[in-house]
C-alpha cells in the first residue's frame, strides 16, 4: 500500500494527514501549534516564518511520516515573503490577514484604471489581502527592505522551497498563484509589470507547475507535488466537480464554484481564481453570514445553538418577518453604506422565534443572490458544499436546501485542506492525468425534494422587501 501526506500551514497551526494512495483513507493525522501564533480570531499582521518549520517539526514527530513516498503542500493563501538575490528573508512574511494594506490596494486600483482593468488583466481586483497590496504597503512604508526584494513567494511556496531543500528553482501552482493579484488565470501567466506597479521594480516569481507536476524530491527522497493554497486544497479533499459550489459561513459568507472557464466581471463583484486541477473558481463573497446570526442571538439573549433551536420553531416564511441582513453594509449586492432591515412587524410575527428563522432565512436569502450573481455569467451550480462555524447548526441545514434550491451536502468534520494536499501528492506519484478518486466519507446530502416552491416563496418575499428598501437595485 501506497501512503502520501498533506500538510496545511494556517494561521494559527499546522496539521498532517496521511492517507492510502488509492481510497483516500485517513491512517493518521496529527497537529501542532505555531510558535508564537497570535490568540484564534485575532488580526494577524506578520510571523517569523521558521515558526512554521518548528510547528511542522512537532506535528512530524512520532513517525508520522513512516512509509509517506510523497508529500503535498497547502498553505493560508495571499501571504507574502520577500527574499533577498541570495535568497535570505527581508522581513517576516506578511500574512493575508493584515489590514495594513487597505489604502494600498485602493491606490492600485485607482492606478490601473478602476476594476474593469484588473478584471481583464488578472481576473479580480486588489483587496486588502491580496499580495500585491501587501507589496504596495512595502514599498510605501519600508522602502528600505522593498528595495533589496529580488524574489517574492507565497507561503507554500516557501515551505516547498525548504522541504526541497533550497534548490535554485522556485516553483507555486496556479491555484495560489490566481490570488497574488499579478498572474491570470485566462491567460496562465504572470502580469510582471503590475507587480513591478506594486513593488516599485521587477522582481523574479516562482514557475508555475501543473496540477499533476512534482516540485521535485526531498534530500531523503520524498516526492513533493506542487501544493497549492489551502481553499484549492480544501475543494480538492472534498472532491468538488463542475457543477458544483462551497459556500463557507464565516463571519463572511465566501461561495467558489468549480467551472470550467475563467469568469471575467468588468463590474469587480466576481473573482476568477485557478483550481488545483486545471480548471477555475469563480469566486464572490457576501459580508454577513454568521454575524447575522451571531448578532441576532445576542439580541435575544441567546448562542448559536439556542438561535437554531429558536428558528426551527417557526415556519418558512418567519410569519412574514423578513430580514434584510446587509448589518455592515454589503458587497454582494454591492452596498458599501446599507443597515439591515427588518420588515413584516405584525402582532403574531413579533416572537423570538420568528425573528430567529428570519435571520437564517435572511443570510441565506443573501447567499441565494450571491449564487445567482455567478449564475448569470453562466455558472452551473446543481449542488452546494455548506462549510464553516454556521454551517453545523441544525437550523442552518434545514433551512438551505429549501432557500438555495438545490441538494446541500454537509460534510463531516475533518481537515480537508490538508486531504487535498495529500491527494495531490498522490496524483502527482501515480502520474495519471486525473487526480485518484477518494471518496467522501460520511457527509449527508439533504435535498430540497418538493419543498423548492416553499423556498422559492420565501426568496420572493425577500426580494419584495429589498426592491423597496434598495430600489438602486432594479
Amino acid at each position: 500500500m501506497a501512503i502520501s501526506a498533506g500538510i496545511d500551514c494556517s494561521t494559527q497551526n499546522t496539521r498532517i494527514v496521511v492517507c492510502d494512495t488509492d481510497t483516500g483513507a485517513v491512517l493518521r493525522e496529527s497537529r501542532a501549534p505555531h510558535p508564537g501564533a497570535a490568540a484564534a480570531g485575532s488580526s494577524v499582521a506578520e510571523i517569523d516564518p521558521q515558526s512554521w518549520l518548528r510547528s511542522l517539526g512537532t506535528a512530524a514527530d512520532g513517525g508520522m511520516l513512516e512509509g509517506v513516498r510523497a508529500i503535498g503542500v497547502s498553505a493560508q493563501q495571499q501571504g507574502v515573503l520577500v527574499q533577498d538575490a541570495g535568497g535570505v528573508l527581508v522581513r517576516p512574511a506578511l500574512l493575508r490577514a493584515d489590514p495594513r494594506a487597505a489604502s494600498a490596494a485602493a491606490q492600485l486600483v485607482s492606478a490601473l484604471g478602476g476594476p474593469s482593468a484588473w478584471t481583464e488583466a488578472v481576473g479580480g481586483v486588489p483587496t486588502t489581502g491580496s499580495t500585491i497590496a501587501k507589496l504596495r504597503w512595502l514599498a510605501e512604508h519600508e522602502p528600505q527592505s522593498a528595495h533589496r526584494v529580488a524574489e517574492v513567494l507565497l507561503p507554500h511556496d516557501w515551505l516547498v522551497w525548504q522541504l526541497l531543500g533550497h534548490p535554485a528553482r522556485r516553483t507555486t501552482d496556479r491555484g495560489d498563484a490566481s490570488g497574488t493579484g499579478y498572474w491570470s488565470s485566462a491567460t496562465g501567466r504572470y502580469r510582471g509589470e503590475l507587480l513591478a506597479l506594486a513593488l516599485g521594480h521587477e522582481a523574479a516569481v516562482p514557475d508555475v507547475l501543473g496540477p499533476a507536476e512534482a516540485a521535485g524530491h526531498s534530500p531523503e527522497g520524498l516526492l513533493i507535488s506542487a501544493g497549492t493554497g489551502s481553499t484549492m486544497a480544501t475543494l480538492l479533499g472534498l472532491g468538488l466537480e463542475p457543477g458544483d459550489a462551497m459556500v463557507s459561513l464565516g463571519s463572511n459568507g465566501t461561495i467558489h464554484a468549480v467551472h470550467d472557464k475563467p469568469v471575467i466581471d468588468p463590474a469587480g463583484i466576481v473573482t476568477s481564481f485557478a483550481d488545483a486541477t486545471g480548471r477555475h473558481l469563480p469566486q464572490v463573497t457576501t459580508l454577513n453570514a454568521a454575524r447575522v446570526l451571531q448578532a441576532t442571538a445576542e439580541l435575544l439573549r441567546t448562542d448559536a445553538s439556542g438561535l437554531s433551536d429558536l428558528a426551527l420553531r417557526s415556519t418558512p416564511g418567519s410569519y412574514g418577518l423578513v430580514l434584510l441582513p446587509y448589518l455592515d453594509g454589503e458587497r454582494t449586492p454591492r452596498l458599501p453604506h446599507a443597515a439591515g432591515t427588518l420588515a413584516g412587524l405584525r402582532i403574531e410575527s413579533m416572537r423570538p422565534e420568528h425573528l430567529a428563522r428570519a435571520a437564517v432565512e435572511g443570510m441565506l436569502c443573501g447567499l441565494a443572490d450571491a449564487l445567482d450573481v455567478l449564475r448569470s455569467h453562466g455558472v452551473t451550480i446543481r449542488r452546494v458544499f455548506l462549510t464553516g462555524s454556521a454551517g453545523r447548526l441544525a437550523a442552518v441545514q434545514s433551512i438551505a436546501p429549501l432557500v438555495l434550491g438545490v441538494p446541500v451536502v454537509v460534510p463531516a468534520p475533518g481537515d480537508y485542506a490538508a486531504i487535498g494536499a495529500a491527494r495531490q501528492a498522490a496524483w502527482a506519484l501515480a502520474g495519471t492525468a486525473l487526480p485518484p478518486a477518494w471518496p467522501l466519507r460520511d457527509a449527508v446530502t439533504i435535498d430540497p425534494g418538493e419543498d423548492v416552491s416553499v423556498g422559492r416563496a420565501v426568496r420572493q418575499q425577500f426580494a419584495a422587501v429589498r426592491s423597496q428598501a434598495h430600489p438602486e437595485l432594479g
